[in-house]
Parts: structure tokens; C-alpha cells; sequence
């Protein structure tokens, strides 16, 4: 492996410089992400999928590309889109949430040459951008550069989630590697033991001028008082797990959490995921090879298996042990004096930043009185993620974290041999479902401490609040809840029509999708914004949600709803999904009823969503449109708004350019009004009057 470029600052420097060494970064995480897949062996090797719960390596293969392009449409860093196919293909990953799309025979997947040339094409996109945009330090969440970073930052979590794929990709499908370096372990693995760690104070947050690049979850502030605690020298061995193995710890229940014990009779493990059954023994699966097992690397297990381990090891050994929260963490790495940058002045300080081995030794590389409290393998730990105090939203990538609030997502801490960019910053935070496979392991404490934190509900964001309320709160002043006034207008209009599918773009919090439910066997609502679907699925799922909503000033309210007897009967035939109305997935057709409920003046381009929708919808199909027509080059640029300007010295009204657009393909059916109220405050309130047009499909 070559030497890793550093992570640019922020802050300060001569423009032109900066500019050049954000250059040197792009490239060098295309470069990274590149020759990762030149493992694969064959195009063939690409369509396979090692893990069911995850896409098949094409897909990895164009999402980071595709990103740049998705991010800087949204930022109107561009206007016109690289390959809009691919781009909607390509949009979303997968965590395992309820609206992830992970049924592959939607997907007609491309061949590897044009993702290849694809992904050619972006790059001098992004190069070029780099070498035009003005440049203006310091680089801050508003500056166009910020989203050049954010795609590079992403790009570089990939090359590390694409290289566990890989490695557990059969080794028939694969190259033997060239510059992933084997470390020679043959020795024996140390003995663990515990050491003392005074307690102090942990101080957790960015502010806003760090110096480098962050994800939003690592701004606000957390502090607390951590009391002195026990931890592992070493973090987990091989021979030590193996112990564990041995003594039948994956057969005994006794050690295992519910939720832990459901996975392991799922999946029906009896060892490791990278270990490898060997008359009596095990090998071990490194990246793209099998070797023997080498005792003294780390053990890389899941969430379920570390905590297992630790109950079983405490009851062995008369203690009570468990996996550090991240505040002992944060704690541990302050004791132990470890610099933000651990790489400096090109001395190797851990197993980080792809600069050294794959894995390597547990006592190789020492921090303090300990070994590896960061690099070699990340370590889990027992703290769901939560927003710190000061969270917010980066609106250029709203789904990166909120999904993750959820209580089901644990933090692992120090990155790994893969890790480079924001990923070995100590400020980094990155969380996967306790049954996902990383490049992690774990060590484990001895401690009183007691966590607390955060709430990891994101209900309480302003916005998903006022929605929540839009849609299933109080009605005010008589006027009629709009989700449901629209949602039935539209099915008074399909009677005596088929009613199969019907598509709700734009659906918010979901009213208007499961209204919808009550007439179709099949409902999709899509909307942008994850936080919106994730409140959706929550009340779909759950059959209900709290909220917190403003009253005056900084006071506020909270409101809990609860999904009515006759929604709740049709939620089966309801799922959420999160997309761009602008660019949907070629998957989203043949339906009898589209709707759009006050979308078509928050897109980016209305007219390519309005001919674009035409193909989806079924002949003798309705789609259904309400608006109050707000144009805003806030949402939509200027140039591509439908109606509200002056040409030719005549006004121009967006009906009338809803019927020179739709009317080749459409018969418009109805015109109407639809009041609507959206509550600001207790004593303030929004109220419009939106347009409603029905429309046939000819």
C-alpha cells in the first residue's frame, strides 16, 4: 500500500494550494475505490452478492459516482444530470430500514463497462468543478466545497463497507491481492488482562470552525463525569475468542442478549463469520485469500458476539464485564495522550489509514499502557448513537444519521486498518445495526458507569414535528385535514377504476399514503427526505408517534397520535420508500393512481417530473395534483419554474403550463381548491389555497 494522502483542513491556507490539495484527495480516493473492485476477477464477479442483506458489488461499483452527481443537483452545484438512469439506480444504499428497496428483480442492472465509463465521466465532472468553483476559506457547511468533501468522505466510508463485502465474496470470484499486505503473524497471541483508568471529564462535540471535515452527528455538545473503570489492554485476540468458542459459547443461550439470540439462531452461527471450519480447527478469511489462523490479530465479530463473549468471560471470571460505552471510550483515548491525527510527520502511530497491513498483532502498536485504541479493527461499543445536544440536520444529506436514531445502531470507535479520511479522526462517529459485519472487534471494561445520553428519537426535529402535525394532528379553525381531504378527493375519482397500485410522491409523513390504502391493494409513498419516511414508517409500524411541536418562543409542546382503527387495518398493503421525484427508479410503474400533494413547486426540474411521470401511470389511469403554486428559486430554479412570470409581456399561470405539458397524454378532469393550515406556533399559522386538478391518462 502507498502512503494515504492527509486530510485537508478547512480553515486555513492559500486558496489555490487548498484547491490543489483537495484535487490530490479526489483522485486518490477514486483511485482507493478503483482498484478495490479490480479484485473482482471477472465481470460476472460484479452482479454477485456475498450478503443478502446488502446490494450486489455493481451497485457499490456506481453509488459513490452517483452520489457526487444526486448531492450537487441538490446543492445546484449543476443543472443537468450525467446519466439520470443510473443516478436513480444507484441513489440509495442500504441499512436494513423498513423503506429499503433491497428486492433485486426491480433492477436491471448495467454492465460493468458503462458503470466504468460512468464513473469516468464523473470524476472529470467533480475535477472540473474543483478547478472553477471559486474558493473562498475557511470551507464551512454552506460552501459549495463542503459537498466536493462530502462526496470524497463518502467515498472513502465505501472503500471500507465495500471491502467486507469483498471479503466475504467467494475466493472464486476473486484476484489474489497485490497490495493488500499480509502482516507474517505467527506468534502466539499475549494474555489479556485488565488495567486501571482514573476517572476525568469527557468533553464530545465539534463546533462548527473544526478544522476538518465532519459528518453531522459529530457537531453539538456531550460532556460527562466518567468514573474510573477497567479495561482490556489488548482489544479481543483470535486464540482469545477462540477460548469462548471452545468452552460452546455460541451453543449456550445463557450468554446471549434477546436480540442477540434471534440473530444467532437465524443465522445459526457456531463461530465467527471469518473464520473457516478445518478439520477440527479454523483457517482464516483475510480480504481475498485464506491463511492459517493467526492467533494473535484481532477477533472481527458483530455486536451480538462481543457482548456474548463479555458475559461469558465476567461469569468465568467472577466480574461483570462488558463493552465500553463511548464516553469510556473518549476517556481511554484522552489517557492514553493520542494525538487527532495519529499518522503524523510520516511516523506509522497505528493500524490505520491503509498505510501498514490488513490486520495485524494485538500488542504491535502501543497507546499509553494499552495497544490499539485506535486502528487495526474498529471496536463496538455499548452506546447506541444519539444526536448530541446542538444537532442538526446538513440539508444537503439529511438521511446520512437520522435513520440511525433509532436505538437499534451501536457506535463503533477507532477505525480500522481500512479507514482513511474522517473515519480516523477521533471526532468520527459511525454506527451499523448490532448484527452488521464490519472490520470490528472489540475489547471490554470493567465499570459502574452508567450512560446517558441523548434522546435517539429524531421526532423532536422542528420540522418533522410540524409535519406530523400537518398531517395527523388537530384541525384548526374547521378547515378539514388536507393529506385526507386530498387522498379522498383522488379516490372518488377511481371508482368503477381498477385499483391495484397507486404511487404517493411527495407523501410526508405518510396520511395521505395510508388514506389511500383504504381503497388500494398496494401503496407506495415516496418522499425525499428520510427523516419523513422514517416518521411514516414509525406510525405504519408502531401505530403511532410523539412529536414535539413550538408554542412561544423557545417552549414547546409535545404531542403523541395515535393511527386510527381504519388505517390500522390496511398497513400491510403500505410501504415507504425514499426517493427523487425529479429521478425515480425505473421500478416505480404501472399504476392505476399517482398523486402529488404539494410537490410540484419544491422540485428542482417540475417539467422533467410531469413527463417523466406520464410512462407509470396505467391508461385509463388518474393522476392527481394539488399546489398553491409558491414558486421559489429557493426549491426551484427560476428558469424552470412552470408558471408565475411575465413573457411576452403576458402573464404565464402554471395551469396553463400543466395543460401544454400534460395535455398531449392527459385529459384534465377537475379543477378545484383545497384549503389548507399549518400551524406555526399556538398563536401562529400558515393558511393557504392550493389547486387541485384531476387528470385522466388517455
Amino acid at each position: 500500500m502507498t502512503k494515504t494522502e492527509h486530510i485537508p483542513t478547512l480553515l486555513a491556507g492559500d486558496p489555490e494550494s487548498k484547491r490543489e490539495e483537495i484535487r490530490r484527495y479526489f483522485h486518490d480516493s477514486c483511485r482507493r475505490y478503483e482498484s478495490l473492485f479490480s479484485l473482482l476477477k471477472s465481470d460476472e464477479s460484479f452482479y454477485n452478492r456475498p450478503e443478502p442483506l446488502r446490494h450486489p458489488h455493481i451497485f457499490y461499483y456506481g453509488h459513490t459516482a452517483a452520489f457526487y452527481i444526486n448531492k450537487l443537483i441538490l446543492a445546484k452545484l449543476i443543472e443537468k444530470r450525467v446519466d439520470p438512469k443510473l443516478e436513480s439506480i444507484f441513489a440509495v444504499g442500504v441499512d436494513e430500514m423498513s423503506w429499503d428497496d433491497l428486492d433485486g428483480t426491480g433492477y436491471r442492472w448495467p454492465s460493468v463497462e458503462k458503470v466504468r465509463s460512468y464513473r469516468a465521466e464523473v470524476r472529470k465532472l467533480v475535477d472540473g468543478l474543483i478547478d472553477s468553483m471559486s474558493l473562498e476559506l475557511p470551507i464551512t457547511w454552506e460552501s459549495p466545497w463542503w459537498v466536493i468533501l462530502m462526496g470524497i468522505e463518502h467515498e472513502r466510508i465505501h472503500i471500507e463497507t465495500s471491502s467486507v463485502l469483498i471479503r466475504q465474496t467467494d475466493l472464486s470470484l476473486l484476484r489474489p491481492p497485490k497490495s493488500w499486505k499480509i502482516h507474517p503473524s505467527g506468534s502466539d497471541a499475549p494474555r489479556n488482562s485488565l488495567i486501571e483508568v482514573p476517572g476525568g471529564r469527557v468533553t464530545i462535540g465539534k463546533k462548527r470552525d473544526d478544522d476538518y471535515y465532519g459528518w453531522d452527528n459529530e457537531y453539538g455538545c456531550h460532556e460527562a463525569d466518567i468514573p474510573g473503570f477497567r479495561a482490556s489492554k489488548y482489544i479481543v485476540s483470535n486464540a482469545e475468542f477462540l477460548d469462548f468458542v471452545k468452552s460452546g459459547g455460541y451453543e449456550n443461550d445463557s450468554w446471549w442478549e434477546e436480540e442477540g439470540l434471534a440473530w444467532r439462531n437465524y443465522k445459526e452461527a457456531k463461530h465467527p463469520c471469518f473464520w473457516i471450519p478445518d478439520n477440527g480447527n479454523y483457517k482464516y478469511r483475510a480480504l481475498a485469500e485464506v491463511i492459517q489462523m493467526p492467533m494473535d490479530w484481532p477477533v472481527e465479530v458483530n455486536y451480538h458476539e462481543a457482548k456474548a463473549f463479555c458475559n461469558w468471560l465476567g461469569n468465568k471470571s467472577g466480574t461483570r464485564l462488558r463493552l465500553p460505552t463511548e464516553d469510556e471510550w473518549y476517556r481511554l483515548y484522552d489517557y492514553c495522550d493520542i494525538p487527532e491525527i495519529v499518522q503524523q510527520k510520516g511516523k506509522i502511530g497505528a493500524n490505520i489509514g491503509l498505510r501498514f497491513f490488513t490486520s495485524s498483532p494485538v500488542d504491535m502498536f502501543k497507546h499509553g499502557d494499552f495497544y490499539d485504541i485506535v486502528g487495526n479493527v474498529w471496536q463496538w461499543t455499548e452506546t447506541p448513537i444519539y444526536p448530541f445536544e446542538g444537532f442538526e440536520v446538513h440539508p444537503i444529506y439529511d438521511d446520512f444519521t437520522t435513520p440511525t436514531y433509532d436505538g437499534r445502531h451501536n457506535l463503533i470507535k477507532g477505525g480500522s486498518f481500512a479507514s482513511t479520511g474522517n473515519e480516523t479522526l477521533k471526532s468520527s462517529r459511525y454506527a451499523f445495526r448490532r448484527h452488521f459485519f464490519q472490520h470490528a472487534g472489540f475489547r471490554y471494561v470493567e465499570s459502574c458507569y452508567e450512560e446517558r445520553v441523548g434522546s435517539a428519537s429524531y421526532e423532536s426535529d422542528e420540522q418533522i414535528g410540524r409535519y406530523c402535525e400537518f398531517g395527523w394532528g388537530e384541525t384548526y379553525f374547521n378547515i378539514p385535514n388536507y393529506s385526507q381531504n386530498c387522498a379522498r378527493t383522488a379516490l372518488e375519482f377511481c371508482k368503477n377504476r381498477r385499483r391495484l397500485k397507486a404511487l404517493d410522491i411527495g407523501c410526508a409523513t405518510g396520511r395521505s399514503t395510508l388514506e389511500l390504502a383504504t381503497q388500494f391493494e398496494s401503496v407506495t409513498g415516496v418522499d425525499f427526505s428520510a427523516r419523513f419516511i422514517g416518521a411514516a414508517e414509525k406510525i405504519r409500524s408502531e401505530g403511532e408517534i410523539s412529536y414535539m411541536i413550538p408554542t412561544e418562543g423557545d417552549l414547546t409542546e409535545q404531542k403523541k397520535i395515535d393511527l386510527p382503527d381504519y388505517l390500522k387495518k390496511v398497513v400491510e398493503r403500505v410501504d415507504f420508500q425514499q426517493g427523487d421525484a425529479c429521478n425515480l427508479k425505473p421500478s416505480f410503474k404501472e399504476y392505476d393512481l399517482v398523486t402529488a400533494f404539494n410537490l410540484i413547486d419544491r422540485l428542482y426540474d417540475p417539467e422533467k417530473f410531469l413527463r417523466d411521470i406520464t410512462e407509470r401511470i396505467n391508461r385509463g389511469g388518474i393522476f392527481v395534483l394539488s399546489s398553491p403554486y409558491t414558486w421559489q428559486e429557493e426549491y426551484t430554479p427560476k428558469k424552470k419554474w412552470l408558471g408565475g412570470f411575465r413573457r411576452n409581456n403576458g402573464s404565464v399561470t402554471t395551469m396553463e403550463r400543466l395543460k401544454k405539458v400534460l395535455e398531449p397524454e392527459f385529459r384534465l378532469m377537475e379543477i378545484c381548491d383545497m384549503e389548507f393550515v399549518i400551524r406555526e406556533t399556538s398563536r401562529k399559522f400558515q393558511h393557504s389555497l392550493a389547486q387541485l386538478s384531476i387528470w385522466e391518462r388517455l
